[in-house]
């Protein structure tokens, strides 16, 4: 404030513009801006400007969220188009009103929107599962990088089955990027058959933070194969315990020293996957060894089959940058769905749901063309609503 009221002051006097910004050592143009706004605004424009956003991404203020909920129980009949327009002739002039994709969102947060079609277990990301059996669970991670002698980074991508304790990969990877994992992947399950579900922690590749429901093209994928994915909880290792486990006998016997190379260190990971599945008894599995209680998953790998939506109105495949293109219209949905199919069905004038696979994830309208999604079926569960009739994804 000080230093804007000193550059203002030498302007009045008369000083010229260059003269000052060069003696304040900023820019003309910046310096023009702070006069501009002196004139247009007084001494209160010298002030610093609050940073805070004006509005907040996918958050709608409880007043109005409240104020639907109300008007939809007081018009029951009446579907998020009319509920738009009472609302418009309710609020202020100044209040923006959501749209009315958004109004359905909420209408159906509540419990409040009749669902059609057959009804269908509602995906809530399911709890850690026990994974009593061999290959009802596996356990990934990568385990913290390293450097090689050669100065190069390793990153050992490690797979186990937690049921047997059995070390099903130990990849010495150059990054976690996603492209490798999957690869790696690929050939695991051409080897080992496919799992009922795979636990991870939230990093990447398995989880993207900026992806829509925090899902990644790697996890993407393991839901197109069957694989149900787990998470544990942010800050919650021990919630994957079995894996660390293994990762601390792994630090200790594979990676000190390090191999001179990538090769060498993937030689040592081999060799101590052959010792600790063949070799290492278990106290927990009664001293036998992971390979004495381990057997290949019953369910083979034989690529992404193919999707259907026989209950919505028309199929549509999300473009490399994201979205939906309907009626002319691109539809932002989310980058880490891209090359996949999925199902839209109208559920009221002008508002459309959209499904990947069994999963519901949102309602868009052609106007404000942008995924207003539901609650994260692939996180913790969410709040249950008492409504008359049951929300299914």
């Amino acid at each position: 404030m000080d230093e804007r009221l000193r550059f203002v002051s030498r302007l009045l006097d008369g000083e010229s513009m260059s003269e000052v910004c060069r003696w304040f050592g900023i820019s003309r143009k910046t310096g023009y801006k702070i006069y501009d706004r002196y004139k247009d605004h007084g001494l209160e424009a010298l002030n610093d400007r609050s940073r805070r956003p004006v509005r907040y991404a996918n958050q709608l203020p409880a007043p109005i969220e409240g104020m639907i909920v109300t008007l939809k129980r007081e018009k029951p009949h009446w579907g998020a188009r009319k509920i738009r327009e009472l609302l418009v002739r309710r609020l202020a002039g100044d209040v923006r009103v959501p749209a009315r994709s958004t109004i359905h969102a909420v209408l159906h947060r509540h419990g409040l929107v009749q669902r059609y079609g057959r009804p269908r277990q509602r995906a809530q990301g399911t709890p850690l599962s026990a994974g009593s059996a061999p290959n009802e669970l596996w356990c990934v991670d990568f385990k913290g990088e390293f450097k090689l002698g050669n100065g190069a980074y390793c990153y050992p991508l490690t797979v186990t089955d937690h049921a047997s304790r059995y070390l099903l990969m130990c990849e010495a990877l150059e990054s976690v990027r996603e492209d490798p994992a999957i690869t790696a992947f690929e050939q695991l399950f051409r080897e080992r058959g496919l799992p009922d579900a795979i636990r991870s922690d939230n990093g990447v590749p398995f989880a993207s933070p900026n992806g829509l429901y925090g899902l990644s093209k790697l996890s993407v994928w393991w839901l197109r194969l069957g694989v149900e994915i787990e998470r544990i909880k942010p800050g919650h290792p021990q919630q994957n315990g079995r894996h660390e486990r293994m990762h601390l006998t792994l630090k200790k016997e594979a990676t000190r020293p390090a191999g001179a190379n990538s090769l060498q260190q993937q030689a040592r990971f081999d060799a101590f996957v052959q010792e600790f599945n063949t070799e290492r008894p278990h106290q927990a599995l009664q001293m036998k060894t992971p390979a004495e209680v381990y057997a290949p998953a019953e369910k083979p790998y034989q690529g992404l089959p193919d999707l259907t939506y026989p209950l919505h109105d028309r199929d549509i495949m999300v473009t490399a940058c994201g979205r939906l293109c309907l009626h002319r219209k691109k539809i932002n949905i989310s980058t880490v769905l891209a090359g996949q199919k999925l199902g839209i069905r109208e559920v009221d004038e002008g508002i459309w749901l959209v499904s990947f696979m069994h999963y519901d994830l949102g309602y868009f309208d052609l106007e404000q063309k942008t995924l207003q999604p539901l609650d994260n079926p692939f996180g913790p569960r969410p709040v249950t609503h008492v409504s008359a009739t049951t929300s299914a994804l």
